[in-house]
């Protein structure tokens, strides 16, 4: 029979080495860019030989696509978030307020630019975005549904694309944030003015 342990000690092994490699590029792909990188550089970076980081990944777009898998994961808390039994105005308040901070931060800023271009050529990458995007503007389709309902939102057309330009409001200051050097804490607060004005029970 196999050695349960060892068994468990290899697997944690490569988990370690795999999320080493995976910081190493990450942090490659912010200094330089995707194109800009090769996996000579992933692994120069990461202190491992090349053939070790063949071992863990077959190329460097396979190093992306789990990098777009692990920024599903990353979702996970707004999800849960926005699923709050609370009154949907104040949740969808907190929800604006977290979700900017976190796109705000540059390093989130510079690595969802790179995924996204490299999404538009490539299928299997377009998927994995298009995925949690699809997941999160649900969630927050059901928040705003839930509003209306309740009478705490005015009834809206289109419930499904209030949701994608609250999220496409979001990013696209999160980006002015961070490419104007201004602190997002000054421009989600007109965010925030923008969306309940427009969600108004009239």
């Amino acid at each position: 029979m196999p050695d349960s342990k060892a068994t468990t000690n290899r697997d944690k092994a490569t988990s370690k080495r795999r999320n080493q490699i995976l910081e190493a590029a990450v942090m490659c792909f912010l200094e330089k860019g995707y194109h800009q990188t090769g996996v000579r550089d992933i692994a120069a970076r990461a202190g491992i030989s090349l053939g070790n980081l063949y071992n863990h990944f077959p190329g460097k777009h396979d190093v992306l696509v789990e990098i777009a898998q692990l920024e599903r994961k990353e979702v996970g808390p707004f999800l849960e978030m926005l699923m709050k039994p609370s009154p949907a105005p104040k949740v969808l308040d907190g929800f604006i307020g977290a979700y900017a901070k976190y796109l705000s931060a540059p390093e989130n800023v510079i690595l969802s630019l790179e995924i996204t271009s490299e999404a538009i050529r490539q299928p299997d990458i377009a998927r994995l975005f298009l995925d949690t995007r699809e997941n999160l503007i649900a969630t927050l389709v059901t928040l705003v549904e839930r509003g209306i309902a309740e009478g705490d939102f005015r009834s809206v057309p289109n419930a499904n694309q209030v949701s994608h330009l609250i999220i496409e409001i979001l990013e696209s200051s999160a980006e002015r944030s961070v490419f104007s050097n201004t602190p997002m804490r000054k421009i989600v607060g007109s965010v925030r003015d923008f969306v309940s004005a427009a969600l108004q029970p009239q």
